[in-house]
């Protein structure tokens, strides 16, 4: 049997001495207010390891109520031998939400890999990637396989990054992944696998990935206990046109630790992490095929205040959506049409209808992506055939040039900023996307709400509330006596030197502070 020795104890402000395994593995002091609990449904399914006091039984658990100390968090690992619906497994992970413990796996993880209707939706995003992850490895000439993760760790490299997914999909200490060729690689089935099971060198696998899982739950100084709440920040440090640039989120952090909440910027590779927060602020351009919108679902699910939140993504991100919401409500837009792939007739008539020059977008486009001016009916075929290929049913709107566009940011109902965004240089829109060698974006300039002209700031507050409470930047066209919206944002720029100008520190404090308002609520029980 194999003899590894990771160590698991509660550690607060005493220093525990290094401990060198049986086999030489280092496991280093660790610091920090956590405490990790470990369940195992027999002891003997722990025979393999030093024993350590946070090991503990599935009836031992279930028995005895630990206490949740003030300030600390608990952080309970299950390795009953099943999570079988009512079974030892189960109810562990049960009673540990219920006391507030972070468990993994959740009774959600349980429920999902008991039916593959229920989580096959799931994999569909990692299909697409299997056949490029295994096209040069030794298993791309049999017809399947069955891979063991170990806390999102498997010892064939070119698989990490497939590991990596597929745990931050179903966190879950071990998970089977069968895999299957036909006409392509896919992911057949995933069900959770049991300790007690392990050969010696897979043991082994298992003790180094549960040791760097528990680094991971100490890797926090003590001081973060001291914050009111704890805050996380989806960023992409590798995003050409971030919502927030650097010096912004490092105003967030500042800022925040005046409040007391401790603001920590965490990337799509912490996707198991969100449970140890309180809050989650994405600052990173969403889309609801990607993985900032199931950022927001996980979120949501675990009971986190979060901007965005997954309605608003979906509501923001998609033109179809806004245009029939601002039609049925009678507010000011462009005179648009939808146009549909299925019916190439109404190509020739909507030039006659919106006139040219006219403005095509794909629904889901962002940051002027997605959008082309056409100025003739042969114009109108060529972008109608390019976007086409993107989504069935296109925008056609009625072009409203205006030297630059204002943008309202609204936060819980109200506004929060103004800018006004100026047109890139010899271009029709803030962003040209083919500029080379200038800047991509046109000048911005950043008023007091106050000074915006009335109308525009009304407009932009009655278009963002029939979307939600959230935060949102409302972008409007204004011609003489005529406003009209172009689009509303989920996740509005806030960088620093252009959205801060007016308000400096006090806007990213407006922010941090809806979110303390709606945790108190929360504690309190209450609905913001």
């Amino acid at each position: 049997m194999s003899a590894v020795h990771s160590h698991w104890r509660e550690v607060s402000e005493q220093t525990v001495a290094a401990t060198i395994t049986s086999q030489g593995y280092f496991s280093p002091p660790l610091k920090g207010s956590s405490q990790v609990v470990i369940i195992v449904e027999r002891k003997e399914d722990w025979a393999s390891y030093f024993p350590s006091e946070d090991i503990v039984t599935a009836q031992e658990y279930l028995e005895h109520t630990r206490e949740n100390e003030t300030g600390k968090r608990v952080q309970v690992i299950n390795l009953c031998r099943s999570y079988k619906y009512l079974g030892h497994g189960y109810y562990c992970s049960l009673l540990a939400e219920a006391r507030g413990h972070k468990v993994i796996p959740s009774v959600r993880t349980i429920s999902e890999l008991t039916k593959k209707s229920l989580y096959g939706l799931s994999l569909d995003d990692l299909d697409r990637t299997l056949d490029k992850a295994l096209s040069h490895h030794l298993y791309s000439n049999t017809e399947g396989f069955t891979l063991t993760l170990y806390f999102g760790r498997t010892n064939i490299e070119p698989l990490q990054e497939l590991a990596r997914q597929l745990f931050e999909t179903f966190p879950c200490p071990i998970l089977l992944v069968e895999f299957r060729k036909n006409n392509g690689w896919h992911i057949e089935g995933v069900k959770s696998g049991v300790l007690h099971k392990l050969r010696d060198d897979q043991e082994d696998q298992f003790a180094h990935a549960l040791d760097n899982f528990s680094r991971k739950i100490w890797r926090q100084p003590r001081s973060r206990r001291l914050a009111r709440y704890d805050l996380a920040i989806l960023h992409d440090p590798q995003e050409q046109l971030p919502p927030s640039n650097a010096r912004a989120l490092e105003n967030f952090v500042r800022v925040g630790k005046g409040l007391g909440i401790d603001v920590e910027l965490i990337e799509r590779k912490d996707y198991s992490r969100l449970a140890e927060y309180d809050a989650l602020l994405i600052r990173e351009t969403t889309s609801v095929d990607n993985h900032t919108y199931r950022f927001a679902k996980k979120a949501e699910s675990e009971g986190l205040v979060v901007m965005d939140d997954p309605a608003s993504i979906l509501r923001c991100t998609n033109k179809v959506y806004l245009t029939d919401l601002l039609n049925s409500h009678q507010l000011g837009m462009p005179a648009t049409e939808i146009l549909y792939k299925e019916r190439p007739q109404d190509f020739e008539r909507v030039g006659e209808r919106l006139g040219f020059p006219l403005v095509l977008k794909i629904p889901d486009g962002c940051f002027s992506r997605g959008v082309i001016k056409v100025e003739s009916q042969e114009a109108l075929l060529k972008a109608t055939a390019e976007l086409f290929e993107h989504s069935v049913l296109l925008l056609a709107q009625e072009f409203f040039y205006t030297e630059y566009d204002w943008r309202i940011g609204v936060l819980n109902r109200k506004p929060i900023f103004a800018c006004q965004y100026f047109m890139s240089k010899g271009h029709w829109q803030i962003y040209n996307h083919k500029a080379i060698g200038q800047d991509i974006n046109g000048e911005c300039r950043t008023l007091a709400v106050h000074e915006a002209p009335k109308a525009v700031v009304e407009l932009a507050v009655k278009t963002a509330n029939l979307i939600g409470d959230g935060l949102y930047g409302v972008d409007l066209k204004q011609s003489g006596d005529k406003v009209v919206v172009i689009e509303v944002n989920d996740n509005p720029n806030m960088d620093a030197g252009i959205e801060d100008a007016y308000l400096q520190d006090d806007l990213y404090a407006l922010v941090l502070e809806e979110f303390v308002r709606r945790l108190e609520l929360k504690r309190q029980g209450q609905v913001w």
